[in-house]
């Protein structure tokens, strides 16, 4: 079998929503490799995902970046395979993938390995977001504080 024809098979176990998300991720790597990317383009770029969503998801992503923004102003505002995610030292520490992108029942709101999060042995690092309480603001803008550490 020759290698094209591999690689055309196994591109085929891939969903359309997982190809969409590589495809935003390879463009977001040359959007970061130009040089001198500001805050400002993260921002831009972050608000330009959340209006792509459908509008439950959007107003509870516009919520969100409101909430870890004023939680942690250091963390920089980008996107992360078309998701909006926020970032320290360049790594992601925290991101919110929608439902409907990969066809879930809800979104979460993810930290990566980089979030100061560890508490002994096992610990979550996924939430599903289905409603922005006060309490559950309040819980969330706790997690983004000891994440961004």
């Amino acid at each position: 079998m020759s290698r094209s024809k591999e690689m055309s098979e196994s591109a085929k176990g891939f969903t359309a929503e997982e190809r969409a998300a590589m495809k935003a991720r390879a463009k977001e790597l040359k959007a970061e490799a130009r040089a001198n990317k500001t805050r400002a383009d993260g921002e831009r770029d972050v608000l330009a995902a959340i209006a792509e969503m459908p509008a439950s998801e959007r107003a509870i992503a516009g919520r969100l970046h409101e909430i870890i923004t004023a939680s942690a102003p250091n963390l920089w505002p980008k996107t992360w395979y078309g998701m909006p995610a926020y970032a320290k030292d360049g790594k992601v520490l925290c991101f919110y993938q929608g439902a409907q992108k990969f066809e879930t029942r809800y979104g979460t709101l993810g930290f990566s390995d980089s979030a100061s999060l560890d508490d002994g042995a096992l610990w979550p690092v996924a939430f599903a977001v289905k409603e922005l309480t006060p309490r559950v603001e309040e819980q969330i803008a706790a997690l983004v504080k000891k994440a961004a550490g």
